[in-house]
């Protein structure tokens, strides 16, 4: 698998999220540099963890969508004489 990688835009836009979290909840200042090194860090070292998390609600809720189609299916089955 690739590793996952972001436009410098969006880069740009969690650094500063998460610059604007440090001024608001920690009362501390950091520059943009630093909190692109932060950024990065967990996406390092916790990006697996959000990932696999998205991968396993998506997992979820297609098991779910498989059910209610399946569901769906029987359904549409006409009567017949012959039994399964």
């Amino acid at each position: 698998m690739n590793p996952i990688s972001f436009t410098r835009e969006e880069t740009k836009a969690m650094a500063s999220e998460l610059q604007e979290y440090f001024r608001e909840e920690l009362d501390f200042d950091i520059g943009l540099l630093p909190a692109e090194m932060l950024m990065r860090f967990f996406g390092e070292k916790m990006g697996a963890y959000f990932y696999n998390r998205g991968l396993y609600d998506a997992q979820e809720l297609i098991a779910k969508r498989m059910v209610s189609l399946t569901d769906e299916v029987f359904a549409l089955e006409q009567p017949t004489g012959h039994l399964r």
